[in-house]
């Protein structure tokens, strides 16, 4: 029995591919998450084998997900389930260590099909995102230096987002469990290395880094 994660913002979606998959024989949906924070302490509970991932999720997105689950459980299964078939992406997800990426609008039997590989350690890249282009993204996004927000660490990152997405420095506190003056510090860190000040111009920044969506 393959034990599955769902992670994805949108109730409906989740409730539309547990339906699905609990029809497959050999498949069990164990959990369902509303965003990347949640996963991480969904996956505590149910130890599943994979996880089904959305990559824009509020409070921590999908790919800053990966990599944290990646980092602690090497041995799950991270499968992408996204709208976006941007290359930048495909290459952060896959970089994170997702073993698969595949578009909303795929037909069912080719996420049960993905599942299965994922479980044998193979990667699996829908038919629409071209398997030389992926590669190519990703050779040139692990070669490049010049992204400045690999310049922030993975708390930065985490910081980021949360002010990006209209969260008060208490609120940021709150949720993360840290003090408002760490809070505060991080924001002047990340404000310094990149070199932006404004609410406006780090919301920005966030989108256009893929951290958060509008």
């Amino acid at each position: 029995m393959i034990r599955i994660i769902l992670a994805d913002d949108h109730r409906i979606i989740r409730e539309g591919i547990r339906t699905l998959l609990e029809r497959e024989e050999g498949l069990e949906v164990v959990g369902e998450a509303n965003d990347g924070r949640e996963v991480l302490r969904l996956h505590e509970k149910c130890r599943p084998e994979v996880v089904i991932m959305d990559i824009a999720m509020p409070n921590l997105n999908g790919i800053d997900a990966t990599r944290q689950l990646v980092d602690k459980h090497p041995d799950t299964k991270i499968i992408a389930l996204s709208m976006h078939s941007d290359h930048r992406f495909v290459a952060e997800m896959l970089q994170a260590g997702a073993s698969g990426y595949l578009l909303k609008d795929c037909v069912y039997e080719e996420l049960v099909r993905a599942i299965h590989l994922v479980c044998q350690n193979k990667t699996y890249l829908s038919p629409d995102i071209a398997s030389v282009l992926v590669e190519d993204y990703r050779s040139q996004a692990k070669a490049r230096k010049t992204s400045q927000t690999a310049t922030l660490s993975a708390r930065e990152r985490e910081v980021l987002q949360l002010i990006a997405e209209g969260h008060s420095t208490r609120e940021v506190a709150e949720i993360l469990f840290v003090s408002v003056k760490t809070v505060e510090t991080h924001r002047s860190q990340i404000a310094r290395k990149l070199n932006l000040h404004s609410l406006a111009e780090l919301t920005k920044y966030a989108i256009r880094e893929g951290l958060t969506s509008l």
